[in-house]
């Protein structure tokens, strides 16, 4: 059950992903950013007073924290890094230090042993979230060009993909501390600890929104979607946290992780977007990944 619903986890995020991408070529990435968190504190606080059940221990809302200030500063990184330096290195970078540092982690740190398939099988899922989130970015690289801002136009590549190594590391590592602080919050503790991660989560964006000058005034024909696509997100979180109760640390959040096959097969099926032969070995790989992570 913990496979099916971290898999689940998954697919959502990638939903979120798909949807927050879209948004941002319409409007300021970071102020997408804050309404889609906002949309998902306001359902996971509608669920947390619709479904009783549960005491939020201190621990638990200590770790539920952590998580909310691991993911507003982890996507404070990413956005900064999308608009420093160049998406197929930023986004790839991310993806693979997010899965990368919770496998470490539930395996060096927790003790976890999975089964020799599921160790095989997230070996082969680290170059399939490479593959599929790296190919099929060069066609977006011009249309990033004019959002590069921060830097100034004239700064060199080299300079640029260093700060997107950094910002995609850092972004990574906020969604990889996001992951294993969620995965530490005790069952029988309610949605409390979820509740408090979003909200944090929202006030840890807020600075960036300061020292950025980001205008939070955007169209109700953004601002509306941009809620919906974060309650998905939100939806994403609570599955993954149900996940790691029944699955191990290191297999739930590379299951997890698989997140980017999702934007790829969206954008095939609804935007009539090639994929690369690259994304197409990736999402074998991916494939490939869950079935071995599935067996017994």
């Amino acid at each position: 059950m913990g496979e099916v619903l971290a898999l689940t986890a998954a697919a959502c995020y990638g939903v979120t992903h798909f949807g927050n991408g879209l948004l941002a070529r319409r409007a300021n990435g970071v102020a997408v950013a804050v309404f889609a968190q906002a949309g998902g504190t306001v359902l996971i606080l509608i669920l947390a007073l619709a479904v009783p059940g549960g005491t939020a221990t201190g621990p638990a809302l200590g770790w539920g924290a952590l998580s909310g200030v691991a993911t507003g500063l982890g996507m404070a990184f990413l956005y900064r890094g999308l608009g420093r330096g160049r998406m197929s290195v930023v986004v790839p970078v991310s993806d693979v230090n997010a899965m990368t540092i919770p496998v470490f982690v539930g395996i060096a740190l927790l003790g976890e042993r999975p089964s020799s398939p599921a160790v095989f099988g997230i070996g082969v899922a680290l170059p399939a979230i490479w593959l599929i989130s790296r190919g099929g970015r060069a066609n977006a690289e011009p249309r990033l060009r004019a959002a590069r801002t921060a830097d100034g136009p004239g700064t060199p590549a080299r300079t640029r993909r260093a700060a997107g190594v950094t910002d995609g590391l850092l972004g990574g590592a906020g969604i990889a501390l996001t992951w294993v602080a969620l995965a530490e919050v005790p069952a029988g503790t309610g949605l409390w600890p979820l509740v408090l991660s979003r909200v944090v989560s929202v006030a840890a964006i807020i600075p960036l929104v300061t020292a950025t000058r980001t205008s939070l005034r955007l169209p109700a024909s953004v601002t509306a979607p941009a809620a919906v696509v974060g309650a998905v997100g939100t939806v994403a979180t609570l599955l993954y946290m149900l996940a790691a109760r029944e699955q191990l640390l290191a297999v739930t959040s590379v299951l997890s992780a698989l997140y980017p096959a999702i934007p790829v097969l969206l954008a095939l099926g609804l935007l009539g977007e090639r994929i690369t032969a690259a994304q197409t070995v990736g999402l074998g790989c991916a494939a490939a990944a869950i079935s071995l992570i599935a067996l017994p």
